[in-house]
């Protein structure tokens, strides 16, 4: 992330925390007519919050699930086909959210014709559809030197690995982290950095292990600032 204007380079590396205020959207499914109808009509940040949101959420489902459409078609619908082909979906394989949105209906439709009568949830278990807003904080610390990473990063919070490394890829006209980004600002110097940060899967990893992983790959780039 670059707050600045530099011909050198680039400015210091801002570190922000950030929080999820969630909030109901207004529809609700019981059963996948209902949903399948809910997808076509919900806000993109609904759908991108059922996706991402959760990482910053305690988790009471189903964790091999890994977005809320899933886990309540096996939970309240106990529709295990369905759950098993929406869990697969990674959001980083689509263009953008309606691309996204057009695969989870495409999904719930190709189900609905195999199912003569669909399951129905009951009615405390409606899906009800949620979105977010991004609360952001500034942590106060900077980092000045790329090497200066390796030693910031691994004590940063959940919030700031969420905030940089996923919810940077919606803020961004690359669709980069803002890791990345930040680094891309050197010129090509720190081009194999940026290449094993990329490698990172975003999607299928809790924030905890996204935070080891950055740490894992920043302290084997600079050794001799993690000694």
């Amino acid at each position: 992330m670059n707050d600045g204007d530099d011909s050198q380079q680039p400015q210091p590396f801002v570190v922000r925390d950030c929080a999820l205020v969630v909030l109901a959207a207004g529809i609700s499914a019981q059963n996948l007519r209902e949903l399948r109808d809910g997808l076509r009509r919900a806000d993109p940040d609904s759908i991108y919050h059922h996706f991402w949101g959760r990482l910053l959420q305690p988790l009471f489902d189903e964790p091999e699930y890994n977005n809320d459409f899933a886990s309540w078609a096996y939970r309240a619908l106990n529709d295990k086909a369905v759950a098993e082909r929406l869990s697969v979906i990674d959001p980083t394989d689509y263009e953008d959210i309606e691309a996204l949105r057009d695969e989870l209906v495409e999904i719930v439709e190709m189900r609905l014709d195999e199912s003569e009568f669909p399951s129905w949830a009951q009615a405390d278990q409606q899906f009800h559809f949620l979105r977010s807003q991004i609360v952001v904080f500034d942590t106060g610390v900077r980092v000045d030197e790329p090497h200066q990473l390796a030693t910031v990063v691994p004590a940063i919070g959940e919030g700031s690995v969420f905030y940089h490394f996923i919810d940077a890829r919606r803020r961004t006209e690359d669709r980069t982290d803002d890791l990345c980004g930040w680094l891309a600002g050197y010129g090509k110097e720190y081009d194999p950095l940026i290449e094993q940060l990329s490698e990172i899967d975003p999607y299928f990893s809790s924030l905890h292990y996204i935070r080891k992983m950055l740490t894992r790959v920043l302290e084997s780039y600079f050794p001799e600032v993690a000694a």
